[in-house]
């Protein structure tokens, strides 16, 4: 008898374990695990009870044989019962008739109607030395049943059962950790996104945004053209998170960060043995993208050898993996990037004609920084907000200060700025940034711009003067009257006499004017 008990006992841990993989859905798992324990080894209403986190309670999380009405009267206070008595004292118990142990509460009303003896075991289920449980069951069978073989069974299925709370537990924190990652990211993405545009003001800036607005919800495949460090990747990810795509990944690769051999695999993958270190199969970026975005920076970097499987996979969407035969397929939507002129690459040879008119879809040029100037006050001063939160203290600008870095000419752009922000939190004393604290070559950008000021500055003088001595030659050919003086220069009354105010002229010109009076009186 013992040996068919234990026979049946192997199938039915091997039955349990069949559906470890249903643990994610973990109380249908656990109902799946009692109804084995019930139809197999006659365990009659199985019930795993866990704590409640909030309330400290123990709950019925799943039973085999109650009710929904039974499960619900089915809580315990951690003093309270059999139930408490398992789950404090981490030890079985075992009730060989509930009608003679005043322990037994009876809570659910499930055994009222049943007649002839009933026996009760329950079992801790424990996880990394704690209880978290308690795993119980009804036996209804005569003196001859060993109660110490169920209960050293039911303790084998119970630290089963606290394995699938565990892998429940842990999947559920780590999506729990990824879901608030995501809306970290998320956040700080809107962030960006938002300072983005707040910061771009220009016309030009304008532009870009009112093309990426319009173009993020379509599939078009987009290329980003501009200097390095204008924003290309930030913008590539705001494209993102503004598609239908935004759930699905993103991911960047930078074609010219890795030689020919290398990003082949690393677009499109490689199966085990496909080159000399390959000992497994590795699935390419264009796979990981699938359902998301994979932005292609520096996409004029790309070898000539690669363009054309390149071209395939934007015409056909399907590639095969190195060392494959076997062709797949992925839908993703495609952003690249590039520096460079590609007309000017496809002139030279480098660069094939059809695979950039298929990338040209939808352009988009960034314009560097020296030609949205009128955005820089606004950037310096985000960057400096930027860097005060990050280092704890209140930076200012001057004002002369200021207006060299709008005046430079910053072939490193935005990203060039914002390095020079953080360079200047850093080495700046106290807590206002002037000339004096520029590197070399914007000190000298200063000199230049000075001795330009100067420069245009007398030049105006002069013009100013010629101008002067130019108005009153022709108030005395006019002998002071304003109105045939400003005919004869082609200006309008009015605009003579801006001029006369502007040059100090009312002191002669009311001089002259009393003189001719006295003249006149004279005579």
């Amino acid at each position: 008898m013992k040996a068919i008990v234990n026979t049946l006992e192997l199938k039915v841990l091997f039955d349990i374990s069949r559906i470890i993989g249903q643990a994610l859905d973990l109380d249908n798992a656990l109902h799946t695990v009692l109804g084995i324990l019930s139809d197999s080894l006659e365990m009659k209403r199985a019930t795993v009870t866990l704590k409640e986190e909030e309330s400290g309670n123990l709950v019925i999380r799943a039973s085999y044989g109650l009710s929904e009405a039974e499960e619900k009267r089915g809580v315990y206070r951690q003093d309270e019962g059999v139930t408490g008595l398992i789950f404090r004292t981490a030890e079985p118990f075992i009730v060989p008739d509930i009608s003679r142990e005043p322990l037994f509460l009876n809570k659910t009303r499930a055994r009222e109607i049943e007649k002839g003896r009933i026996a009760f075991l329950g079992v801790p289920i424990l996880l990394h030395g704690s209880s978290i449980g308690v795993l119980s069951v009804d036996r209804l069978f005569s003196n001859e049943i060993s109660f110490e073989e169920d209960i050293r069974f039911l303790s084998i299925v119970a630290t089963l059962i606290a394995q699938f709370v565990s892998l429940n537990q842990e999947v559920r924190a780590r999506e729990e950790k990824l879901r608030r990652e995501n809306l970290t990211l998320r956040a700080r993405l809107s962030e960006r996104y938002n300072h983005f545009f707040a910061l771009g003001k220009s016309p030009s800036m304008a532009d870009v945004h009112r093309l990426i607005r319009r173009v993020a919800p379509s599939k078009a495949l987009v290329l980003l053209l501009g200097e390095s460090g204008t924003g290309k990747t930030l913008i590539a990810r705001i494209i993102h998170e503004l598609s239908n795509r935004t759930k699905f990944p993103f991911v960047k690769i930078n074609c010219a960060s890795l030689p020919e051999n290398l990003l082949e695999s690393e677009l499109f993958g490689h199966e085990k043995g496909a080159f000399t270190g390959a000992a497994k199969a590795k699935p390419g970026r264009f796979e990981e993208a699938d359902g998301g975005t994979i932005f292609l920076d520096e996409i004029g970097e790309l070898p000539y050898s690669l363009q054309a499987k390149l071209l395939r996979f934007l015409q056909e969407r399907e590639f095969e993996r190195l060392g494959s035969s076997r062709t797949r397929k992925v839908d993703v939507r495609i952003i690249a990037a590039t520096n460079r002129d590609l007309s000017e690459a496809v002139r030279e040879g480098v660069f094939r004609e059809d695979l950039y008119y298929r990338l040209n879809v939808f352009p988009i040029h960034v314009p560097p920084l020296r030609e949205r100037r009128e955005d820089i006050p606004s950037l310096v001063h985000h960057f400096l907000d930027k860097t005060s939160k990050e280092y704890g203290r209140t930076l200012r600008i001057t004002p002369h200060a200021l207006q060299i870095l709008v005046n430079y000419e910053w072939p490193g752009n935005v990203r060039e700025l914002e390095n020079l922000m953080e360079r200047l939190a850093i080495m700046v004393d106290g807590n206002e940034i002037d000339l004096e604290h520029y590197p070399q070559y914007l000190q000298e950008t200063a000199e230049t711009l000075t001795v330009t000021e100067r420069r245009v500055s007398e030049s105006l003088s002069r013009l100013e003067e010629m101008e002067k001595k130019e108005v009153v030659a022709a108030l005395e050919r006019n002998r002071w009257i304003q109105s045939q003086a400003a005919k004869e220069l082609g200006l309008t009354l009015r605009q003579v006499g801006y001029r006369i105010k502007k040059f100090g002229l009312e002191k002669l010109v009311n001089k002259r004017r009393a003189g001719k009076r006295s003249m006149r009186r004279g005579t």
